[in-house]
């Protein structure tokens, strides 16, 4: 394995784990306030025992987020040395508000963990609110930081030096808002379900079952608005795409001829021989509407690029059909959960209500990891879109394979710790009398 294929694996690997971490830590404080304010609200003992529950899953993903999120920030310099070199002062600025988002973050955290008997009911709520806030706005300076890696800006790159920097134009990159945006609901999306589903599970065993059915609805009341409104998310960043990544486009939906009225392929067996797709359903002239408002508009194939600019389309044309595929599934599953709770109730008396959404707690990570993949490997081959390639911005050092190892063996290790706690927190639950 050579430098730069070691690099790729271990940032695509450590990104793999700490997005899980970073998400459920940005949306875990909303459950966490809305249990305490209904708590207020009511005086129910079950609010009390579900903020005090949630309050501790929040701190585990702070402390397990911090310590991914920075050994990310040292292997930008471990492995990337060239890219840092040149972005580093352009776009150090989200890096910096982060950092100070994380303290707010920190700050407000201590505050709520400790202020139950020191504060005012009402301020040591509110605290838990600046938690959140804080947590959503540092992923988003973060996502901003890589929407300039899609869409370079606030610079002149001229005879290969970068001059006239300007980092609030780079901070407030083309992309940064359809990428925050569709991060944003993403993270609400999958945390959500991912949290409802644990909770289904629970009451499929009979286990507190009136506490799991308060938690899961106020997990899953923010998982299905995000689901619902994740399709609009979408459909705005594919349209950005289209116009600032078209080969990144061509790549999604493995189209390689270019051609007015294109359809959309659903599903479909990618061959790069012969530069087909086999066994796909089509939609005539979907793409062609989707991507641009247009059903008889021009949509750029695959062979109209440069072959070393052409990302690997089979994985990037995979990743995408499974975020949409479960994306659709859990919009429609979050329509379904509205209507039970509007008109049939009863429904949800019925085991294969819970089943369906036990089932369904996976598939909002499993979505978002593909459309992380879809982002990061559909930019290849560049670091900086049409700027630096990967290949030129990685350390000459040798030996990275060595750090690769490590770091496999420290996120795995991480991971099997927090999913021993967050275990040991579901059964401390179910054991407690309320």
């Amino acid at each position: 394995m050579d430098n730069l294929d070691a690099a790729r694996l271990q940032m695509a690997f450590t990104l793999i784990f700490h997005i899980v971490f970073a998400c459920i830590g940005m949306v875990m404080p909303f459950f966490m306030i809305v249990a305490h304010k209904k708590w207020l609200n009511t005086g129910d003992p079950i609010y009390l025992k579900l903020t005090k529950t949630w309050q501790k899953g929040v701190a585990i993903f702070f402390v397990t987020g911090a310590v991914s999120g920075t050994a990310l920030s040292f292997e930008l310099g471990l492995l990337w040395p060239g890219f840092m070199e040149h972005a580093g002062p352009i776009i150090g600025m989200p890096f910096s508000l982060e950092g100070a988002a994380f303290f707010v973050e920190a700050v407000a955290l201590g505050f709520y963990l400790y202020g139950w008997k020191n504060l005012s009911p009402k301020f040591h709520w509110f605290t838990g609110v600046i938690v959140g806030i804080a947590g959503v706005s540092s992923g988003i300076l973060v996502v901003a930081a890589n929407g300039w890696m899609n869409a370079p800006s606030g610079f002149d790159y001229i005879n290969g030096e970068f001059t006239n920097i300007d980092p609030i134009k780079a901070l407030l990159n083309p992309a940064w808002f359809t990428q925050a945006l569709h991060m944003t609901l993403a993270a609400f999306t999958a945390t959500g379900f991912a949290v409802a589903g644990i909770h289904a599970f629970q009451i499929l065993r009979g286990k507190h079952i009136e506490l799991h059915k308060k938690a899961f609805k106020i997990a899953i009341t923010f998982g299905a608005i995000a689901a619902i409104l994740q399709p609009i998310s979408g459909d705005i960043s594919a349209k950005d795409v289209a116009v600032r990544q078209p080969v990144k486009l061509a790549a999604m939906e493995a189209h390689y001829e270019t051609d007015k009225g294109v359809p959309l392929y659903i599903g479909g067996i990618v061959d790069a021989e012969k530069k087909e797709v086999n066994y796909k359903i089509e939609i005539p002239n979907a793409l062609s509407f989707l991507a641009f408002g247009d059903f008889n508009a021009e949509v750029k194939g695959l062979n109209d690029f440069p072959e070393d600019e052409i990302p690997n389309v089979a994985i990037v044309h995979y990743a995408f059909q499974i975020m949409v595929s479960l994306g659709g599934l859990m919009m429609l599953a979050g329509i379904f959960f509205f209507f039970t709770n509007w008109k049939k109730k009863q429904w949800m008396d019925k085991r294969l209500f819970w089943k369906l959404f036990a089932f369904l707690a996976p598939a909002g990570f499993i979505a978002l990891e593909a459309g992380w993949i879809v982002t990061e490997v559909g930019r290849q081959p560049w670091i900086i879109h049409k700027i630096m390639r990967t290949k030129d911005a990685v350390t000459p050092m040798p030996g990275i394979v060595y750090s690769f190892y490590m770091y496999v063996a420290v996120y795995t290790l991480l991971t099997i710790t927090v999913t021993w706690l967050m275990i040991r927190q579901i059964k401390a639950l179910n054991e407690t009398k309320i």
